[in-house]
């Protein structure tokens, strides 16, 4: 670790509970931003927003084995710590929770977390074991750090409303809160995976962000819900995309939507190109 950092990591649940304990003791409140590291500017507009909901700022930073399926390469997943905590320091956190798999997975774990709600569909017919594994994870990070409030990104639009659903249901005392998708120039959504796009794939990944936005506004300007989100898919799939799924969904429970009379709508993607596979959403409104 560099000398000149002052954000502190710990390894231990332990040695993370005793920090947190030492600024509860003194009246601090707490906001944890849970992440898989390999930080970019969306994960410092987390940590940003934490330092002005909590006076004490913990980034988690842990590749989470359980919410990646077999046919996924967790090795691939790209580590960058000592840029993760540098990135951290400047964005304002205080303390960095970095257990490796057997700290939180010990010997002998058998415990997971069973989802329905909004984690039925879109993501879960491609990778049905993710989000059990995030729920999981997600749940013994709010329980190791008992924040007080938890900040997840809107790019994992699915997830927050997992997260949220998980929170309520459990009665968790944290609040959850979901910060705006940090795009680049382009549209693109910041994502660790960005980097492994060609240049030629990189020219092309904004196309995603360009189709959400042509069919929210032909939805508002009164378009069939059904034709905008077709006529997106074909958008997303003559950019050079193999489509998973582009779907409108009521904002809140993800439940398939019809008619902007039933809700708020939520448009949701997710598509391939090369061997890159990258998300994005936008809500309807208006």
């Amino acid at each position: 670790m560099s000398p000149s950092r002052t954000i502190h990591p710990v390894y231990t649940v332990d040695e993370l509970r005793a920090q947190v304990a030492a600024w509860r003791a003194e009246g601090d409140t707490v906001a944890l931003v849970p992440t898989m590291g390999a930080l970019h500017a969306g994960h410092a507009a987390l940590m940003e927003a934490a330092a002005k909901l909590a006076q004490r700022v913990i980034v988690s930073i842990f590749v989470n084995p359980t919410q990646f399926a077999p046919t996924e390469d967790l090795s691939r997943y790209p580590r960058t710590l000592e840029a993760d905590l540098d990135r951290a320091e400047k964005a304002g956190a205080h303390l960095a929770f970095v257990p490796d798999a057997e700290e939180m997975y010990p010997k002998g774990f058998a415990t997971t977390i069973s989802l329905e709600g909004p984690a039925l569909g879109l993501e879960t017919d491609f990778r049905p074991t993710h989000f059990a594994g995030v729920a999981t994870v997600v749940a013994k990070l709010l329980i190791q750090t008992a924040p007080d409030v938890a900040l997840f990104g809107e790019k994992d639009y699915q997830q927050l409303q997992v997260v949220i659903r998980l929170g309520h249901d459990l009665n968790l005392p944290v609040r959850i809160v979901g910060v705006p998708t940090v795009r680049e120039p382009d549209g693109l959504a910041l994502s660790s995976r960005n980097v492994y796009l060609g240049t030629e794939e990189r020219a092309a990944a904004p196309a995603l962000h360009r189709s959400l936005q042509a069919a929210a506004r032909a939805i508002i300007d009164g378009a069939d819900i059904a034709a905008a989100v077709a006529e997106a898919r074909e958008s997303v799939i003559a950019a050079g995309f193999v489509l998973d799924y582009l779907e409108a969904r009521h904002a809140e429970t993800l439940a398939p939507i019809a008619s902007r009379d039933e809700g708020p709508i939520r448009l949701l993607v997710a598509a391939r190109i090369g061997a890159t596979r990258l998300i994005d959403n936008i809500g309807v409104s208006g």
